[in-house]
């Protein structure tokens, strides 16, 4: 997918963009290949689908919130907006760093314990001017402080991420997840104790009609942390 064709899907999506968002984007072409051929985050053979496979695939948390969280999309969308997102396995800066050029009103932490795919979202970040993105290299567990919502891209199974989540958000986890998750998820939701009306499951190819996107999905835990 080229450039153009990219922010045609994100125009329609989420309407227009500033001068600044779409210089932003464009970037990180550039910026990933050239990090990509010395620090692997994505896989090689991937690297000409960022648009499509990385930077959408995030962006599909946006789409989510737009449906079904219309204030809170519209808080992030405003520079004035103040809520708080936590990245856990940011890796290379996914979701975060999309999510945080489309979000000026969200202040970013995107966090991974390995220094060195932290060192590319921190190079990307910084290269294209993201203010609201702050990167740590540690593991969630050792973090401080509490966040409104965190997002994460298929670190791990379900049942393992939820406990690196405790006590870290007030209002919900938004995970990018993959493939047949029913076994998965109702394991978790039996070890955790967590109610069934609590979970929204989004499928992501009813916006990007893609076969990359089918089986992908937005997960939506809402809750305090009590995982």
């Amino acid at each position: 997918m080229v450039f153009e064709e990219f922010m045609d899907i994100v125009s329609e999506a989420f309407g227009g963009l500033t001068e600044k968002q779409t210089g932003q984007f464009r970037m990180l072409q550039d910026l990933y290949t050239d990090w990509n051929s010395k620090i692997n985050v994505i896989s090689r053979k991937d690297i000409g689908e960022l648009y499509s496979h990385h930077v959408l695939h995030s962006l599909a948390i946006a789409r989510y919130l737009k449906m079904a969280m219309p204030a809170v999309y519209e808080e992030l969308r405003s520079p004035a907006g103040n809520v708080r997102l936590l990245d856990i396995g940011t890796g290379g800066g996914f979701p975060g760093i999309p999510l945080a050029i489309l979000f000026p009103g969200g202040k970013f932490t995107l966090c991974d314990s390995i220094g060195k795919k932290i060192k590319v979202a921190s190079a990307v970040a910084a290269s294209i001017g993201l203010d609201n993105a702050v990167t740590v290299n540690a593991r969630a567990e050792a973090l401080t402080g509490k966040f409104d919502f965190i997002v994460s891209r298929a670190v791990t199974s379900i049942e393992n991420f939820l406990p690196w989540t405790k006590g870290r958000f007030s209002r919900g986890i938004l995970y990018l997840k993959g493939g047949d998750i029913a076994e998965e998820l109702g394991t978790a939701m039996r070890k955790f104790n967590i109610r069934p009306g609590s979970v929204h499951i989004w499928k992501v190819d009813t916006w990007l009609q893609d076969e990359y996107f089918e089986g992908k999905m937005v997960i939506f835990f809402e809750g305090k942390g009590s995982f």
